[in-house]
């Protein structure tokens, strides 16, 4: 898309079908919990309306979605109600078992490394890409995802190639 998009009528409709995904993944691998992620994704979306930004292309949109995912999910853990409520348990269902043991050793990691590594397994986004949603050095993103790597492989006690 070469000609600059804005955020009117039927073009926001496709772009949030588009997008939620992404956003929703994000959110809940940021708070682990399914209703805070839910509260996120409203708030992205809720900004992605009332924003002004002109948009250059697909990818300009997906990168400010996914940067102000990580921004509203930063919000939520230094507010106040956040500090002081005890979250509901919530169990997640998983068809394959080993699914659900590998995206519980993620959500176990801290979120700077739980970050890195859902934009880059889950997101399929390269280290540049992520580093500039995350507005941090190629260098940071590579030694997280090592780190990160690291600390998934130790926590899966080597029980998959894949990792």
């Amino acid at each position: 898309m070469t000609e600059e998009m804005s955020c009117t009528g039927s073009s926001t409709d496709k772009i949030i079908r588009e997008h939620f995904n992404t956003v929703y993944r994000l959110a809940l691998a940021q708070a682990g919990n399914v209703s805070i992620a839910e509260d996120i994704t409203q708030d992205v979306f809720l900004r992605f309306i009332q924003s002004n930004t002109e948009f250059v292309s697909d990818e300009h949109i997906k990168a400010w979605l996914i940067r102000v995912t990580i921004n509203c999910a930063k919000s939520v853990f230094r507010s106040a109600w956040f500090r002081t409520s005890v979250p509901l348990k919530e169990e997640l269902s998983f068809d394959i078992p080993e699914k659900s043991e590998v995206y519980f050793a993620v959500q176990d990691l801290p979120l700077k490394y739980r970050t890195v590594i859902h934009l880059f397994y889950y997101e399929d986004m390269n280290i540049k890409e992520i580093a500039q949603c995350t507005s941090s050095k190629e260098s940071t993103v590579k030694s997280r995802l090592f780190r990160g790597r690291e600390l998934l492989r130790e926590k899966l006690k080597g029980g998959y190639d894949f990792v």
